[in-house]
């Protein structure tokens, strides 16, 4: 096929001077030339058959994030804390991911920290010219030690935001990681973990907020969901460290103590109060049969894990 033809039939992919290796995000799909002449079902079928190759590449990338999930938690027990760094739409679903973990794990917010390249505005409005300042990533991550991971986020694998945050994570001693979706990413070297998701070409040349978007969050709702297990912020699949701020998660706190110890809800409302409200103090009390203090003392010795404060107590094993 000659060049005219190829324009013509738009299934071409021209590079620009500097265009070494054009990321496969920035491709042309050719499941989804001339979408503007299907009817919206199937416009959307075809958004919905692609989402399903995020769940795939993400599938492919599982050893990568479980060794991403031991390096944390290792630095993360002995005081370290989680970076995360992006732009755009990257950043935003790190800001996301770290934001939910407050509520669902009871985590300080300086534990897991996400920084976005052009600041809280760049949460709400697009800025889009921040991502292109390394100097502005070194600055996020001037804080970084070497107990702590930097974990910089980016479709491309080349935004210098990320690129000067992860240099100086390196240099300060930090575990770094990248996550993209471009396995010849520039910034690559700079990373301990590389996580490199094969989304492939969008349906939106360009649009990194579908595919690659959808399979970034769910790395990251694995990494630190798989983080809070590891470092006992639940119990078997309960959310034992959730925080009651609201009357659902006071709803919530109470079924999860009748979840974990069968109590009736008159019973368990009784040994939460006794408690002082604290989920994990009750369950390990009901179960281990000690006082408040005990139940408190041993979780303190455990890490606050209700499992090895019951270890601790020679409970009877439950799940």
């Amino acid at each position: 096929m000659g060049s005219t033809d190829q324009a013509q039939s738009g299934a071409f992919d021209p590079t620009l001077e500097g265009d070494a290796l054009l990321p496969a995000t920035e491709r042309r799909l050719e499941a989804s030339l001339g979408i503007d002449e299907l009817t919206t079902a199937e416009f959307l079928t075809l958004l919905n058959e692609q989402d399903r190759t995020a769940i795939d590449a993400v599938a492919a990338v599982i050893p990568q994030v479980a060794e991403l999930v031991e390096f944390a938690a290792a630095r993360f027990v002995q005081g370290g804390r989680i970076h995360y760094f992006g732009a755009g739409t990257s950043g935003r679903l790190a800001v996301l991911d770290a934001a939910e973990l407050l509520p669902t794990f009871n985590l300080e917010p300086d534990l897991v920290v996400a920084h976005i390249a052009g600041g809280e505005r760049a949460l709400i409005r697009a800025v889009e010219d921040a991502e292109d300042s390394p100097q502005e990533g070194r600055h996020a991550a001037a804080s970084l030690g070497p107990l702590d991971v930097a974990i910089g986020l980016t479709a491309s694998g080349n935004t210098p935001y990320v690129g000067g945050a992860l240099s100086a994570a390196r240099e300060a001693g930090s575990v770094t990681a990248l996550i993209s979706c471009n396995e010849f990413a520039s910034l690559a070297p700079l990373a301990d973990v590389n996580v490199v998701l094969h989304t492939g070409a969008e349906v939106i040349t360009g649009s990194t907020r579908l595919k690659a978007g959808t399979a970034e969050k769910l790395v990251l709702n694995g990494f630190s969901t798989a983080l809070m297990v590891a470092v006992g912020r639940t119990w078997s699949n309960l959310m034992v460290s959730v925080v009651a701020t609201n009357e659902k998660l006071r709803r919530r706190t109470i079924r999860i103590l009748m979840q974990a110890t069968s109590l009736d809800e008159q019973a368990a409302r009784e040994v939460l109060a006794h408690c002082d409200g604290e989920l994990k103090t009750a369950i390990v009390a009901t179960i281990a049969r000690v006082d408040p203090e005990h139940a408190r003392s041993a979780l303190a010795d455990a890490q606050q894990s209700v499992r090895g404060a019951l270890h601790l107590l020679d409970a009877p094993p439950r799940s």
